[in-house]
């Protein structure tokens, strides 16, 4: 069995060696943005890595100094992201033109040699080796846990630019004897569900909410605010408006990374080794009374979700949502009229709680169905609740120190149980 890790290494780069960073990741995007633009020309797009590489591959290396494997890698980078687009044109969902601006580049190990201290990078104007700013080798971390281990091996990473810090996503692998449960290499046995709202921006099968009340008065906020100013038509009052949507933006950053980090926080501190999101393609159509805003903050968690795990070696994936909001948990009932707004009662077991909660949990389950195989190996054993789990069965299991017994599916969390885990944030 083959278990892939990413681990996030900060760079000690001086500011010479930043320069040349900046000057190799922009060219990087050039190359990858050319490169969808190619692909994009006329009704047919191109999705062939072989035919872009041939068609784009002597007039990057003419446009740019980049190594010739970073050109390579950025017209993987592009092929990528053109095939996601008419996969989801497939589907009849929409999607617009890629465009690449967070500054990122790709290496692997033509372009990049990684040792145990520092690592050798290509760049415009030759190679350069910067060394890693390493944590207390006593700590339990993911690089002590992946990159200080023999069994896994670095193959390839990606540099990232963030708040003038550059930092390394490497990208580890190892292989595992099929009968050797991943979880016992990274001691989190279980899968955290989480679900996505408008009155509850998210919820964990752990029972943690967080509400949607604070992000939906800030949004009516800044639109009165604009509205106010559009109606003055005066250029003073454009400049503001654009004033008031970089505050708009910032102010729910800083709420989607605290909501971020308290996810994160509840994975680890129930040592699970997978966080489980609904899809997100088409949410806003599946949410009653969601906005554009809302799908925006969705998306901007998950991305925060998604980079900040991987310091912890925590998995992000997403599911298919189809009828977690409806399905009941315990007996695996499902019905529309099984929920009532954020009521949840099924109308076969008698089930009731928190409607968001008990879809956080069919979130986690769903994970786990899909991922079971049949080796016996690499598939978490239960998902995590606020107390216990639930196995891909749904059967509950209770915490350490309870009763041997398992308690019926009517013994789990109450309604009452769940909301008193709410916690503001």
């Amino acid at each position: 069995m083959e278990v892939r890790r990413t681990v996030s290494i900060k760079l000690d780069v001086d500011r010479d060696d930043a320069a040349l960073l900046r000057e190799t990741v922009d060219e990087f995007l050039w190359a990858a943005n050319y490169v969808v633009d190619h692909a994009w020309q006329g009704d047919y797009k191109t999705t062939s890595k072989a035919q872009l590489q041939e068609e784009t591959y002597d007039e990057v290396r003419d446009q740019t100094r980049l190594h010739a494997n970073l050109v390579q890698n950025a017209r993987n980078k592009a092929a990528d992201a053109v095939q996601g687009v008419v996969a989801r044109w497939k589907q009849s969902e929409y999607a617009g033109k890629p465009h690449f601006s967070q500054p990122t580049a790709v290496y692997d190990k033509r372009c990049a040699t990684f040792h145990e201290e520092y690592v050798s990078l290509a760049t415009v104007d030759g190679r350069i080796e910067i060394e890693y700013v390493l944590p207390d080798p006593e700590r339990d971390t993911p690089h002590s846990r992946y990159l200080d281990n023999d069994d896994y091996e670095v193959t390839g990473a990606e540099l990232h630019h963030k708040n003038d810090e550059w930092f390394l996503h490497l990208r580890t692998k190892a292989e595992m004897e099929s009968d050797t449960p991943e979880q016992a290499t990274t001691g989190h046995p279980t899968v955290l569900g989480v679900d996505l709202g408008v009155n509850q921006l998210a919820v964990t099968s752990t029972g943690v909410f967080w509400s949607g009340h604070e992000f939906d008065h800030w949004r009516r906020e800044y639109e009165k605010r604009r509205s106010d100013l559009q109606q003055c038509g005066t250029r003073h009052a454009h400049e503001n408006i654009q004033a008031v949507g970089r505050k708009e933006t910032g102010r729910f950053k800083m709420m989607l990374h605290r909501i971020a980090n308290g996810i994160i926080a509840e994975a680890a501190e129930n040592g699970c080794t997978v966080i489980a999101f609904e899809e997100l393609t088409g949410i806003r159509d599946r949410l009653p009374g969601a906005s554009w805003e809302h799908k925006w903050a969705f998306e901007r968690l998950y991305e925060y979700v998604e980079y900040k795990a991987e310091e912890y070696g925590i998995d992000v994936e997403q599911v298919d949502p189809e009828n977690t909001s409806r399905r009941c948990s315990h007996c695996g009932f499902t019905h529309p009229d099984n929920r009532h707004g954020e009521d949840f009662e099924c109308l076969k077991c008698g089930y009731e709680n928190h409607a968001d909660y008990n879809a956080a949990k069919n979130i986690g389950l769903r994970y786990l169905r899909r991922n079971q195989t049949g080796d016996g190996g690499g598939a978490p054993v239960g998902v995590r609740l606020n107390r216990g789990t639930l196995n891909a069965n749904g059967e509950y299991e209770p915490p350490a120190g309870e009763s041997g017994q398992s308690r019926s599916p009517r013994e789990s969390p109450t309604l009452n149980e769940a909301r008193s885990s709410d916690r503001a944030k």
